[in-house]
């Protein structure tokens, strides 16, 4: 998962044409502390972990109709978000998780026609 959102995370910041310095973590994995470090590891970036992952876009969505409502600016939301707890990158597992990043990368390439034909929808 992590390596897929390595890879995810280039074309995003090329498409909106800034790094992301920091990431924040929603969902059921980002309950794991593991998990969080791993991504920011991986990532080589700040990990910033929501409180109660699991309700994030929940809030989200109230956070935006909340805005479009008048209710709150749009630049508000970012203050309202409660951040658990943070992970930073760690240098010693960068080298080990750079090396295993490529070899993820050429298992996908060498195994793309099987990809194709597991996605192909009948």
């Amino acid at each position: 998962v992590a390596f897929n959102a390595r890879w995810l995370l280039g074309y995003v910041e090329k498409f909106t044409g800034h790094p992301m310095s920091d990431l924040r973590a929603v969902g059921g994995g980002a309950n794991s502390a593991v998990w969080c470090q791993i991504h920011a590891d991986v990532l080589d970036r700040t990990i910033l972990q929501v409180k109660d992952p699991i309700l994030a876009g929940l809030r989200g969505v109230a956070f935006l109709a909340a805005a479009k409502l008048g209710s709150l600016e749009y630049d508000d939301i970012p203050g309202l978000v409660e951040i658990a707890d943070t992970y930073q990158p760690n240098p010693e597992h960068r080298r080990l998780y750079d090396d295993l990043y490529r070899e993820f990368r050429q298992l996908h390439k060498a195994n793309r026609k099987i990809h194709v034909r597991l996605n192909r929808v009948e």
